[in-house]
């Protein structure tokens, strides 16, 4: 139903807007009780306005009441989380009170949610060198050089993009590259502002034509790289991250990007070696130390990953990141010193909600490692509460997606398509949910010796996103754009998609692709590769559910951060699945995550069948397999199969009826 704006509530944003620019007046007059006193009469009517709470702050800054500004602070940031100049304005309150240390880490945190922050970059430089880190000091002065360089109008823009208000970002950019065509740093900020909204041909010709202008601009290179990796394209991204490393050797940002790179080719020796070089020059850089940890937990080197992610939190004790890699390996258990720490840290106020999300979640496997239940739940909820806060999923939304999928997809439209796509037999798709067994079936499959395992690629996701962004003559939409595909167009989508892939194989003729959200689009797939196979990977779903919502996923799986979201998810999973089983019937195999525990040889057997291929004893001893494996669960994969895991929800179920309510009949079906 379309909401209606009357003329009241149009008076009531008009005399908010007059009140909030008076209250600024009144700021720059130096007037700074008649100015709180104006924001504390739009607050009285909006409590969570974000102008009215950060002018508020200011105010009472420069009126030197410190502690009041603090709390004001705080409700701005818990009204918007991730707000930089939130940050910024904690930075100026602690240098006011000559708190340098917390200052720095507060102007830090700034420029990390808005790195278009002048004045934070500025007070960065002047702590460091008071501090006597040079080369720390040396890059923010450059990044500060670089933003007081800019035109005012695409400093505006630059605010503009990082406090997330795109469509005012790009009428002012483009208002201002109207007088000045081929202002690259425009281009460059225009291609940004056209990569958040999703406009990918939009931006690729941005970044292009401003590289083809400036070859070597650092910056406009990274965004490039970062943007290509983005939308798959690896080795375009690799190449250029090549060339940059060549054209400015020994430079440690460009020479950190390039080991990012080359972990996505699977070159991990050669990225090890970038990551220790980059470490020699900034030692006290836990990003990168982690990062390192990274790439030999992949390799399967978990004692050496370990001592990495142990030396990021020892240069830097509040290094969330660290302590959540190391419970994510799920065999690492934190020593009791450990876990005095991160509960220390969990009670300060100025942790970002990133960071309270990566220790709760790591303290709820601390808690369960110890078999204390219902402290571990009470810390696996607040992490899901902090990344539902951060990600705003809609669980309702979502639902009406997949409803779409079963509307659009009917027997009539793979009637109409049949003989089209790319008939490529390689691709393998391990599809379902996350946590449900699919690196397990990975890690069996790719054991043998016709079959490279890759990763969980995003491409069909990328595709389906463009596609929902385009319109045919009829003027649809994904998914119903489907229906208007010309064979052509999904020869060519087939192909795209197996030469975008090739760069992550090693040459084997079948390979796997196991991004677990493909289920949504089964459709899809067959439409432009309509040889390629499909195996749902399906687990019971309490077990199923409860594993998705205790792990800290990255990105990607936000209907994981609560008990109801993921129970109607799993719900819509399986009504999609049943609808995929009628109109391509004998396409899919299912193989249930219980019955690989059981007896692994009889359910390796029937999966080679459905692939065609000989059976090979290695699929059954696939723990033994050398392979990199980038999943949570990269070191379960990597042992025999234990069956301890099956019933591990149970431990916490007097905390989950949220969940079994939101599955209903589904609970009754399994399996299924």
């Amino acid at each position: 139903m379309k909401h209606t704006v009357d003329e009241k509530e149009i008076g009531d944003l008009s005399d908010i807007r007059s009140d909030i620019i008076l209250a600024k007046q009144h700021l720059q007059k130096g007037q700074f009780n008649k100015s709180i006193t104006i924001s504390d009469e739009v607050l009285s009517r909006q409590p969570k306005h974000i102008e009215a709470l950060y002018v508020k702050a200011v105010a009472q800054r420069y009126n030197t009441q410190y502690a009041d500004a603090r709390e004001t602070l705080k409700l701005l940031k818990s009204a918007k989380p991730e707000y930089g100049r939130a940050f910024q304005e904690d930075g100026h309150v602690f240098r006011a009170l000559g708190d340098h240390d917390k200052a720095l880490q507060a102007y830090m945190k700034a420029t990390l949610f808005n790195p278009g922050l002048e004045a934070s970059w500025k007070a960065q430089a002047d702590i460091l060198i008071r501090l006597g880190r040079v080369i720390e000091a040396k890059n923010a002065s450059g990044f500060y050089d670089r933003l007081k360089a800019l035109p005012r109008e695409l400093h505006i823009v630059t605010n503009y993009i990082y406090e997330d208000e795109l469509e005012k970002a790009e009428i002012l950019c483009k208002r201002y590259m109207q007088g000045d065509k081929q202002n690259v740093e425009g281009m460059r900020l225009l291609a940004e502002i056209a990569n958040r909204m999703r406009a990918d041909d939009e931006a690729m010709f941005l970044y292009e034509t401003a590289l083809a202008l400036e070859p070597n601009n650092v910056t406009i290179g990274l965004d490039y790289i970062n943007f290509l990796k983005k939308i798959q394209q690896i080795k375009k991204s690799y190449s250029h991250a090549v060339k940059l490393n060549d054209t400015y050797p020994n430079t440690p940002m460009l020479q950190f990007t390039l080991a990012v790179q080359c972990l996505e080719v699977g070159e991990h020796e050669k990225a090890l070696s970038l990551l220790d070089k980059v470490i020699e020059q900034t030692p006290n850089d836990p990003t990168i130390r982690t990062l390192r940890g990274h790439a030999l937990k992949t390799s399967g080197r978990q004692k050496e990953a370990i001592e990495s992610y142990r030396m990021a939190f020892a240069v830097k004790p509040s290094h969330s990141e660290s302590f959540f890699s190391l419970a994510n390996l799920k065999t690492y258990k934190f020593l009791d010193s450990e876990i005095k720490h991160m509960e220390d840290l969990i009670e300060l106020d100025d942790l970002t909600l990133k960071d309270q999300a990566n220790f709760h979640f790591s303290l709820g496997k601390s808690y369960e490692d110890k078999k204390n239940f219902s402290e571990s739940f009470a810390h696996y909820e607040q992490g899901n509460t902090a990344n539902r806060t951060l990600m705003r999923y809609d669980a309702d939304r979502m639902t009406k997606q997949i409803q779409k999928q079963i509307e659009v997809c009917t027997p009539e439209l793979f009637l109409e398509k049949s003989g089209m796509g790319y008939d490529a037999p390689d691709p393998i798709f391990i599809l379902g949910l996350p946590r449900a067994g699919s690196t397990l079936l990975e890690q069996i499959i790719a054991s043998h010796s016709q079959i490279d395992g890759t990763l969980e690629l995003p491409n069909i996701l990328i595709l389906s996103s463009q596609l929902s962004r385009k319109s045919s003559k009829n003027n649809a939409i994904y998914p119903q754009i489907m229906h208007d595909l010309t064979a052509k167009q999904l020869n060519d989508f087939g192909k795209a998609f197996i030469e975008d892939t090739r760069i992550h194989r090693q040459g084997a003729p079948f390979f796997i692709d196991k991004m677990p959200n493909n289920f949504r689009h089964i459709g899809l797939i067959h439409l432009i590769l309509p040889n390629a196979k499909i195996i749902d990977a399906r687990r019971h779903p309490m077990a199923c559910c409860f594993s998705g919502f205790k792990q800290h996923f990255a990105e990607g799986q936000e209907f994981t951060y609560g008990l109801t979201q993921i129970g109607q998810y799993y719900r819509d999973y399986v009504e999609l699945m049943d609808h995929w089983d009628k109109v391509l019937p004998n396409k899919i195999l299912r193989v249930q995550y219980e019955d690989v525990v059981a007896d692994t040889e009889t359910q390796v057997r029937r999966i080679l069948e459905y692939l065609d291929l000989p059976f090979e004893e290695a699929c059954v001893e696939f723990h033994k397999t050398e392979r990199s494996v980038r999943t949570a669960s990269s070191e379960q994969v990597r042992q025999p199969i234990f069956k301890s895991g099956l019933e591990q929800w149970r431990n916490f179920e007097p905390w989950l009826d949220p969940l079994k309510e939101a599955l209903g009949p589904v609970l009754d079906r399994y399996p299924i």
